[in-house]
């Protein structure tokens, strides 16, 4: 006979006294609500926060005490970088990398294979080109 693990789902209540039910992705532990949509294939370690609605690809890397914020979309083998927000509604195209401590502004977004540096800040509702470099060493 074989045993079955009960699925755990853990509750946390916002400032606004809003619960959000998170579950633990099978790759790397990370909390994902229980509406955001997370491939199996994606690493989420053990200290990101995925919020409701949000989409993260296949074969993502999302680094520790990173957040992916609520309707935010991360394409197919993108590396997030540790610290770094998503910002609500925001898209991170397929192949990005994105460098620790950077903040990404609601509702922007970033094209396929751009390279951010660390400890940047895209403002709200930006548009950086395909195969861009935004905030690289001159």
């Amino acid at each position: 006979m074989q045993r079955r693990t009960p699925r755990i789902a853990e509750e946390i209540e916002d400032e606004f006294g809003t619960v959000t039910r998170y579950r633990r992705h099978p790759n790397g532990r990370g909390l994902v609500a229980t509406d955001a949509s997370v491939d199996p294939t994606a690493f989420i370690a053990p200290t990101v926060y995925i919020e409701s609605g949000a989409r993260v690809g296949r074969a993502v890397r999302i680094a520790s005490g990173s957040w992916v914020d609520r309707e935010a979309i991360v394409g197919p083998h993108a590396e997030i970088g540790a610290a770094v927000h998503v910002g609500a509604a925001a898209v991170v195209g397929e192949n990005v990398r994105v460098g620790s401590h950077t903040k990404i502004g609601a509702r922007a977004s970033i094209g396929a294979g751009a390279r951010i540096a660390a400890d940047q800040r895209i403002e709200e509702d930006a548009v950086l080109p395909q195969q861009s470099a935004f905030g690289a060493a001159a």
